[in-house]
């Protein structure tokens, strides 16, 4: 076996009452990011956004394969921070709850909490950046994109990823 086959993730060991893993994290997945979009189409005049979106939100965190305390944590920081959203592109900082939710649920290791270094950064460059509402758009997505990278990061850390050397010494 090479060094670098595959480590299977922490979570997926798991033993599942319902389901299959892939599809649990797909739809959660969905739901969690899906909710958290959804929410930001609310207004004074519209509040139907709030209630579906903060739903569709605690479902995925809910759905996610991992042990019950795990899906739990989630609920009520990731909510808030969802909500806090509405007051624009300067709370794109507080995506690093969610991020840390994010962890948790995956089981992931201590060492895998580095990669929530860009997402903090990201929060503080939205800030000096973005300074009105409008801008909402632009920094939601280059935040996806940073989440993205950093959740992906943060799967390579904690399987221990390491570049292969060309030639080991014999």
């Amino acid at each position: 076996m090479s060094a670098t086959a595959a480590v299977p993730e922490a979570a997926a060991q798991l033993e599942l009452r319902w389901g299959r893993y892939r599809e649990r994290v797909v739809v959660g997945l969905v739901l969690i990011a899906g909710g958290l979009v959804h929410l930001q189409a609310a207004s004074t005049l519209n509040l139907i956004p709030l209630i579906v979106g903060s739903s569709a939100h605690v479902l995925g965190w809910l759905l996610m394969p991992a042990t019950a305390w795990r899906r739990l944590v989630p609920l009520l920081p990731s909510t808030l921070v969802v909500w806090l959203l509405l007051t624009g592109p300067q709370s794109m900082w507080t995506l690093t709850v969610p991020f840390v939710c994010w962890l948790i649920v995956r089981h992931r290791p201590a060492r895998s909490y580095l990669a929530l270094g860009p997402v903090l950064l990201n929060g503080v460059v939205a800030v000096a950046v973005f300074s009105e509402y409008d801008g909402m758009l632009a920094a939601m997505s280059i935040s996806t994109v940073v989440l993205v990278g950093s959740a992906w990061w943060a799967a390579a850390l904690a399987r221990g990823a390491r570049p292969t050397a060309a030639a080991e010494p014999g």
